[in-house]
Protein backbone atom coordinates (compact mmCIF):
# COMPACT_ATOMS: atom_id res chain seq x y z
CA UNK A 1 0.00 0.00 0.00
CA UNK A 2 1.52 3.62 -0.99
CA UNK A 3 0.94 6.38 1.12
CA UNK A 4 1.71 9.76 0.18
CA UNK A 5 2.21 12.27 3.16
CA UNK A 6 2.25 15.94 2.85
CA UNK A 7 4.72 17.51 4.90
CA UNK A 8 5.47 14.46 7.83
CA UNK A 9 7.73 16.52 9.80
CA UNK A 10 5.12 18.87 10.97
CA UNK A 11 3.51 19.38 13.16
CA UNK A 12 6.43 17.48 15.22
CA UNK A 13 4.42 14.69 16.95
CA UNK A 14 2.87 13.66 13.52
CA UNK A 15 6.09 12.07 12.62
CA UNK A 16 4.26 9.05 14.76
CA UNK A 17 1.66 8.15 12.01
CA UNK A 18 4.23 7.73 9.10
CA UNK A 19 6.24 5.28 12.22
CA UNK A 20 3.11 3.38 12.93
CA UNK A 21 2.18 3.11 8.48
CA UNK A 22 5.54 1.94 7.95
CA UNK A 23 5.32 -0.77 10.98
CA UNK A 24 2.06 -2.17 9.74
CA UNK A 25 3.66 -2.58 6.35
CA UNK A 26 2.86 0.47 4.02
CA UNK A 27 4.95 2.41 1.88
CA UNK A 28 5.69 5.61 3.28
CA UNK A 29 5.95 8.26 0.58
CA UNK A 30 6.24 12.55 2.16
CA UNK A 31 6.64 15.17 0.35
CA UNK A 32 8.02 18.56 2.24
CA UNK A 33 10.58 21.68 1.31
CA UNK A 34 12.18 20.29 4.74
CA UNK A 35 15.46 19.43 4.12
CA UNK A 36 16.24 16.03 4.27
CA UNK A 37 19.03 16.04 6.67
CA UNK A 38 16.52 18.33 9.40
CA UNK A 39 14.15 15.58 9.07
CA UNK A 40 14.10 13.32 12.91
CA UNK A 41 15.72 10.07 12.78
CA UNK A 42 12.70 8.17 13.52
CA UNK A 43 10.78 10.00 10.75
CA UNK A 44 13.61 9.57 8.09
CA UNK A 45 13.39 5.70 9.02
CA UNK A 46 9.40 5.26 8.46
CA UNK A 47 9.85 7.14 4.97
CA UNK A 48 10.32 4.56 1.99
CA UNK A 49 11.25 7.74 -0.04
CA UNK A 50 10.86 11.15 0.33
CA UNK A 51 11.05 13.81 -2.34
CA UNK A 52 11.88 17.64 -1.37
CA UNK A 53 10.24 20.73 -3.08
CA UNK A 54 11.51 24.14 -3.27
CA UNK A 55 8.22 25.68 -2.31
CA UNK A 56 4.85 23.40 -1.03
CA UNK A 57 3.10 26.13 -2.48
CA UNK A 58 3.65 25.51 -6.22
CA UNK A 59 1.38 22.82 -7.05
CA UNK A 60 3.22 21.20 -9.92
CA UNK A 61 5.80 20.55 -7.80
CA UNK A 62 3.73 18.32 -5.94
CA UNK A 63 1.98 17.32 -9.09
CA UNK A 64 6.09 15.80 -10.46
CA UNK A 65 6.50 14.34 -6.66
CA UNK A 66 3.31 12.30 -6.92
CA UNK A 67 4.21 11.44 -10.39
CA UNK A 68 7.55 10.31 -9.61
CA UNK A 69 6.58 8.35 -6.97
CA UNK A 70 3.76 6.64 -9.22
CA UNK A 71 6.59 5.52 -11.63
CA UNK A 72 8.87 4.37 -9.17
CA UNK A 73 6.13 2.68 -7.04
CA UNK A 74 3.16 2.01 -8.48
CA UNK A 75 -0.35 3.63 -7.99
CA UNK A 76 -0.59 5.70 -5.00
CA UNK A 77 -3.65 4.21 -2.51
CA UNK A 78 -3.75 7.48 -0.14
CA UNK A 79 -2.59 10.89 0.02
CA UNK A 80 -2.82 12.70 3.39
CA UNK A 81 -1.40 15.77 5.92
CA UNK A 82 -3.53 16.09 8.76
CA UNK A 83 -3.14 19.50 8.74
CA UNK A 84 -6.04 22.08 7.91
CA UNK A 85 -3.88 24.62 5.69
CA UNK A 86 -2.94 21.58 3.28
CA UNK A 87 -6.66 20.62 3.33
CA UNK A 88 -7.29 21.72 -0.65
CA UNK A 89 -3.89 20.20 -1.64
CA UNK A 90 -4.96 17.08 -0.49
CA UNK A 91 -8.21 17.11 -2.05
CA UNK A 92 -6.31 18.38 -5.60
CA UNK A 93 -3.78 15.81 -5.49
CA UNK A 94 -5.83 12.95 -5.11
CA UNK A 95 -8.74 14.19 -7.61
CA UNK A 96 -5.83 14.22 -9.96
CA UNK A 97 -4.35 10.70 -8.80
CA UNK A 98 -8.27 9.09 -8.54
CA UNK A 99 -7.19 8.45 -5.25
CA UNK A 100 -9.54 7.30 -2.09
CA UNK A 101 -10.17 10.58 -0.10
CA UNK A 102 -12.04 14.02 -0.04
CA UNK A 103 -11.52 15.52 -3.41
CA UNK A 104 -11.99 18.76 -5.41
CA UNK A 105 -16.08 18.17 -5.33
CA UNK A 106 -16.10 17.26 -1.41
CA UNK A 107 -13.65 19.92 -0.39
CA UNK A 108 -15.87 22.86 -0.42
CA UNK A 109 -18.21 21.44 2.20
CA UNK A 110 -15.62 21.19 5.32
CA UNK A 111 -13.48 24.60 3.82
CA UNK A 112 -16.20 27.04 4.01
CA UNK A 113 -18.43 27.77 7.16
CA UNK A 114 -21.44 29.44 4.80
CA UNK A 115 -21.17 25.32 3.60
CA UNK A 116 -21.39 24.25 6.88
CA UNK A 117 -24.00 25.35 8.03
CA UNK A 118 -25.97 23.74 5.26
CA UNK A 119 -24.78 20.34 6.60
CA UNK A 120 -25.32 21.42 10.31
CA UNK A 121 -29.23 22.03 9.44
CA UNK A 122 -29.02 18.79 7.69
CA UNK A 123 -27.91 16.79 10.90
CA UNK A 124 -30.54 19.10 12.57
CA UNK A 125 -28.26 21.15 14.60
CA UNK A 126 -29.05 24.49 15.12
CA UNK A 127 -26.87 27.27 13.66
CA UNK A 128 -26.15 30.98 14.08
CA UNK A 129 -27.77 33.40 11.77
CA UNK A 130 -25.17 35.21 9.33
CA UNK A 131 -24.57 35.01 5.59
CA UNK A 132 -21.60 36.03 3.71
CA UNK A 133 -21.45 39.91 3.17
CA UNK A 134 -19.35 41.51 0.51
CA UNK A 135 -20.27 44.85 0.80
CA UNK A 136 -21.59 46.80 3.63
CA UNK A 137 -24.88 47.62 2.68
CA UNK A 138 -25.04 43.54 2.94
CA UNK A 139 -23.74 43.79 6.26
CA UNK A 140 -25.99 46.42 7.55
CA UNK A 141 -29.08 44.14 5.93
CA UNK A 142 -27.64 41.38 7.99
CA UNK A 143 -26.96 43.30 11.67
CA UNK A 144 -30.94 45.01 10.85
CA UNK A 145 -31.85 41.51 11.54
CA UNK A 146 -29.48 40.38 14.07
CA UNK A 147 -28.67 43.51 16.22
CA UNK A 148 -24.94 44.13 17.12
CA UNK A 149 -22.40 42.57 17.94
CA UNK A 150 -21.87 40.63 15.03
CA UNK A 151 -18.90 38.52 14.42
CA UNK A 152 -16.93 38.83 11.27
CA UNK A 153 -14.79 35.88 9.98
CA UNK A 154 -13.22 34.46 6.64
CA UNK A 155 -15.69 32.04 4.92
CA UNK A 156 -12.40 29.90 4.36
CA UNK A 157 -10.47 30.62 7.45
CA UNK A 158 -8.85 28.78 9.69
CA UNK A 159 -9.80 28.92 13.53
CA UNK A 160 -10.21 32.74 15.15
CA UNK A 161 -7.53 34.01 12.77
CA UNK A 162 -8.26 37.50 10.94
CA UNK A 163 -11.53 37.32 12.73
CA UNK A 164 -13.80 40.39 14.09
CA UNK A 165 -16.33 41.28 16.76
CA UNK A 166 -17.79 44.28 15.72
CA UNK A 167 -20.48 46.32 18.19
CA UNK A 168 -21.50 49.52 15.89
CA UNK A 169 -21.40 51.36 12.50
CA UNK A 170 -18.29 52.72 13.47
CA UNK A 171 -16.33 49.34 14.26
CA UNK A 172 -18.88 48.19 10.89
CA UNK A 173 -17.00 51.36 8.98
CA UNK A 174 -13.58 50.18 10.10
CA UNK A 175 -13.62 46.31 9.50
CA UNK A 176 -14.33 47.36 5.46
CA UNK A 177 -11.92 49.67 4.95
CA UNK A 178 -9.10 47.01 6.15
CA UNK A 179 -10.88 43.84 5.52
CA UNK A 180 -8.83 41.30 3.83
CA UNK A 181 -9.46 40.66 0.07
CA UNK A 182 -11.21 37.69 0.68
CA UNK A 183 -15.03 36.54 1.38
CA UNK A 184 -16.56 36.87 4.86
CA UNK A 185 -19.31 35.36 6.85
CA UNK A 186 -20.90 37.78 9.40
CA UNK A 187 -22.66 36.44 11.98
CA UNK A 188 -24.77 37.21 15.42
CA UNK A 189 -22.79 37.12 18.39
CA UNK A 190 -23.55 34.29 20.78
CA UNK A 191 -22.52 34.07 23.89
CA UNK A 192 -21.65 30.14 25.36
CA UNK A 193 -18.93 28.21 26.18
CA UNK A 194 -17.31 26.21 23.47
CA UNK A 195 -17.64 22.27 23.40
CA UNK A 196 -15.98 19.83 21.03
CA UNK A 197 -16.67 16.34 19.74
CA UNK A 198 -14.11 14.98 18.16
CA UNK A 199 -13.03 11.68 16.86
CA UNK A 200 -11.83 8.90 14.23
CA UNK A 201 -14.10 7.12 12.03
CA UNK A 202 -13.19 3.79 9.69
CA UNK A 203 -13.64 3.08 6.41
CA UNK A 204 -16.47 2.51 6.30
CA UNK A 205 -17.74 5.98 7.88
CA UNK A 206 -18.01 4.32 11.55
CA UNK A 207 -17.14 6.72 14.48
CA UNK A 208 -14.19 4.05 16.47
CA UNK A 209 -13.25 6.51 18.68
CA UNK A 210 -14.63 9.97 20.22
CA UNK A 211 -14.23 12.21 23.43
CA UNK A 212 -15.19 15.96 23.97
CA UNK A 213 -13.55 19.17 25.33
CA UNK A 214 -13.84 22.07 26.90
CA UNK A 215 -12.50 25.67 26.95
CA UNK A 216 -11.55 28.22 29.16
CA UNK A 217 -13.11 31.20 27.19
CA UNK A 218 -13.44 31.63 23.42
CA UNK A 219 -10.82 31.12 20.84
CA UNK A 220 -11.18 34.38 18.98
CA UNK A 221 -10.81 35.99 22.54
CA UNK A 222 -7.76 34.34 23.00
CA UNK A 223 -6.27 35.54 20.05
CA UNK A 224 -7.30 38.99 19.57
CA UNK A 225 -6.55 39.71 23.13
CA UNK A 226 -3.22 37.26 24.00
CA UNK A 227 -5.07 35.85 26.40
CA UNK A 228 -3.74 32.61 28.58
CA UNK A 229 -6.56 29.43 27.52
CA UNK A 230 -6.68 25.87 28.83
CA UNK A 231 -9.17 23.35 27.91
CA UNK A 232 -9.66 19.73 29.03
CA UNK A 233 -11.23 16.48 28.04
CA UNK A 234 -14.23 15.05 29.57
CA UNK A 235 -14.80 11.91 30.81
CA UNK A 236 -18.72 11.62 30.56
CA UNK A 237 -20.28 13.52 27.34
CA UNK A 238 -23.44 15.13 27.85
CA UNK A 239 -25.98 13.26 25.70
CA UNK A 240 -27.27 16.16 23.89
CA UNK A 241 -23.20 16.49 22.72
CA UNK A 242 -22.93 13.31 21.83
CA UNK A 243 -26.09 12.89 19.70
CA UNK A 244 -25.41 16.15 17.60
CA UNK A 245 -21.70 14.95 17.19
CA UNK A 246 -22.76 11.56 15.46
CA UNK A 247 -25.83 13.27 13.56
CA UNK A 248 -23.16 15.41 12.08
CA UNK A 249 -20.54 12.93 11.30
CA UNK A 250 -23.20 10.86 9.29
CA UNK A 251 -24.99 14.27 7.85
CA UNK A 252 -20.68 15.23 6.57
CA UNK A 253 -20.08 11.62 5.62
CA UNK A 254 -17.01 11.28 7.09
CA UNK A 255 -14.90 8.03 6.60
CA UNK A 256 -11.16 7.06 7.54
CA UNK A 257 -10.49 10.61 9.10
CA UNK A 258 -10.27 12.00 12.09
CA UNK A 259 -13.12 15.21 13.17
CA UNK A 260 -12.80 17.90 15.40
CA UNK A 261 -16.61 19.49 15.37
CA UNK A 262 -16.94 22.86 17.39
CA UNK A 263 -20.08 23.73 19.07
CA UNK A 264 -21.31 26.64 21.51
CA UNK A 265 -23.81 25.53 24.24
CA UNK A 266 -25.68 28.91 24.95
CA UNK A 267 -28.03 29.59 27.35
CA UNK A 268 -31.42 29.13 26.68
CA UNK A 269 -30.44 27.69 23.34
CA UNK A 270 -28.78 24.66 24.07
CA UNK A 271 -26.11 23.06 21.46
CA UNK A 272 -24.88 25.39 17.97
CA UNK A 273 -23.20 24.05 15.48
CA UNK A 274 -19.92 26.40 14.75
CA UNK A 275 -17.68 24.83 12.27
CA UNK A 276 -16.54 21.18 11.52
CA UNK A 277 -12.34 20.44 11.04
CA UNK A 278 -11.79 17.00 8.75
CA UNK A 279 -8.38 16.50 10.17
CA UNK A 280 -6.86 16.31 14.10
CA UNK A 281 -7.44 19.10 16.48
CA UNK A 282 -4.54 21.16 16.82
CA UNK A 283 -1.64 21.56 19.23
CA UNK A 284 -1.28 18.69 21.38
CA UNK A 285 -4.59 17.37 21.14
CA UNK A 286 -3.92 13.84 19.55
CA UNK A 287 -1.28 13.07 22.59
CA UNK A 288 -4.36 14.56 25.06
CA UNK A 289 -6.26 11.77 23.27
CA UNK A 290 -3.68 9.33 24.27
CA UNK A 291 -2.93 10.35 27.90
CA UNK A 292 -6.54 10.90 27.92
CA UNK A 293 -7.06 7.04 27.49
CA UNK A 294 -3.87 5.33 27.58
CA UNK A 295 -4.19 4.07 23.65
CA UNK A 296 -2.73 5.07 20.72
CA UNK A 297 -4.55 6.44 18.20
CA UNK A 298 -1.20 7.49 16.24
CA UNK A 299 -1.27 3.98 15.58
CA UNK A 300 -5.04 3.26 15.49
CA UNK A 301 -5.39 5.62 12.23
CA UNK A 302 -2.81 3.53 10.50
CA UNK A 303 -4.75 0.14 11.02
CA UNK A 304 -7.62 1.85 10.07
CA UNK A 305 -6.33 2.94 6.56
CA UNK A 306 -3.76 -0.41 6.23
CA UNK A 307 -6.44 -3.17 7.62
CA UNK A 308 -9.71 -0.84 8.30
CA UNK A 309 -9.51 -1.83 11.94
CA UNK A 310 -9.44 -0.73 15.59
CA UNK A 311 -8.14 -2.11 18.14
CA UNK A 312 -8.01 -0.49 21.27
CA UNK A 313 -10.57 -0.46 24.01
CA UNK A 314 -11.43 2.90 25.71
CA UNK A 315 -12.67 3.91 28.86
CA UNK A 316 -12.26 7.73 29.21
CA UNK A 317 -10.34 7.02 32.95
CA UNK A 318 -8.74 10.59 32.97
CA UNK A 319 -9.21 14.20 31.88
CA UNK A 320 -6.43 15.61 29.98
CA UNK A 321 -6.07 19.24 29.80
CA UNK A 322 -3.89 21.18 27.80
CA UNK A 323 -2.69 24.74 29.87
CA UNK A 324 -0.58 26.99 28.07
CA UNK A 325 1.28 29.78 28.78
CA UNK A 326 3.02 32.86 27.32
CA UNK A 327 6.47 34.25 27.36
CA UNK A 328 4.97 37.84 27.27
CA UNK A 329 3.74 37.46 30.98
CA UNK A 330 5.50 36.71 34.54
CA UNK A 331 3.44 33.89 36.26
CA UNK A 332 3.30 33.59 40.06
CA UNK A 333 4.79 30.03 39.50
CA UNK A 334 8.11 29.12 37.66
CA UNK A 335 8.33 26.36 35.13
CA UNK A 336 10.52 24.21 37.78
CA UNK A 337 8.18 24.96 40.58
CA UNK A 338 5.12 23.45 38.48
CA UNK A 339 7.11 20.34 37.85
CA UNK A 340 7.49 20.17 41.46
CA UNK A 341 4.57 20.62 42.46
CA UNK A 342 2.40 18.81 39.90
CA UNK A 343 5.01 16.45 38.43
CA UNK A 344 3.24 13.00 38.75
CA UNK A 345 0.08 14.84 36.68
CA UNK A 346 2.43 15.96 34.47
CA UNK A 347 1.96 13.88 31.55
CA UNK A 348 3.75 16.12 28.67
CA UNK A 349 5.30 19.59 28.21
CA UNK A 350 7.10 21.28 25.82
CA UNK A 351 7.64 24.91 23.92
CA UNK A 352 4.51 25.72 21.57
CA UNK A 353 5.49 26.24 17.34
CA UNK A 354 4.72 29.40 16.78
CA UNK A 355 2.06 28.66 14.06
CA UNK A 356 -0.01 27.29 17.10
CA UNK A 357 1.10 29.69 19.53
CA UNK A 358 -0.86 33.16 18.80
CA UNK A 359 -3.62 30.99 20.02
CA UNK A 360 -2.27 28.17 22.04
CA UNK A 361 0.36 30.15 23.75
CA UNK A 362 4.57 29.80 23.73
CA UNK A 363 4.52 26.58 25.95
CA UNK A 364 2.39 24.10 27.10
CA UNK A 365 1.68 21.43 29.78
CA UNK A 366 -0.33 18.28 29.35
CA UNK A 367 -2.28 17.62 32.98
CA UNK A 368 -4.36 14.35 33.82
CA UNK A 369 -5.99 13.55 36.52
CA UNK A 370 -9.61 11.35 37.23
CA UNK A 371 -10.59 14.52 39.23
CA UNK A 372 -12.02 17.38 36.77
CA UNK A 373 -11.85 19.56 39.88
CA UNK A 374 -8.19 19.08 40.55
CA UNK A 375 -7.15 19.56 36.59
CA UNK A 376 -8.71 23.08 36.63
CA UNK A 377 -7.03 24.22 39.98
CA UNK A 378 -3.55 23.24 38.27
CA UNK A 379 -4.31 25.05 35.35
CA UNK A 380 -5.71 28.08 36.99
CA UNK A 381 -2.50 27.58 39.08
CA UNK A 382 0.11 27.15 36.54
CA UNK A 383 -1.54 30.06 34.76
CA UNK A 384 -1.41 32.45 37.74
CA UNK A 385 0.03 35.93 36.98
CA UNK A 386 2.99 36.56 39.22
Amino acid sequence: MNIVILSPHFPLNYYHFCVWLQKLGATVLGIADEPYEQLRPELKEALTEYYRVDDMHIYDQILRACGHFTHRHGKIDRIESHNEYWLETDARIRTDFNVTGINNDGIQDIRYKSRMKRLFEKAGVDVVRGAVVKTRSQAQRLIKEVGYPVVAKPDAGVGAIATFKIHNDEELASFFAQKPDVDYIMEEFVEGQICTFDGLTDQDGRIVFYTSHEYSQGIMETVNDALDIYYYSLRDIPEDLEEAGHRTVQAFEVRERFFHIEFFRAAGRGLIGLEVNMRPPGGLTMDMFNFANDIDLYREWANIVVFNRFTEEYTRPYHCAYVGRRFRYQYARSHQEILTAFGPLIAHHQQINSTFGVALGDYGYLVRSPDLGEIRAIAQSIQEKA
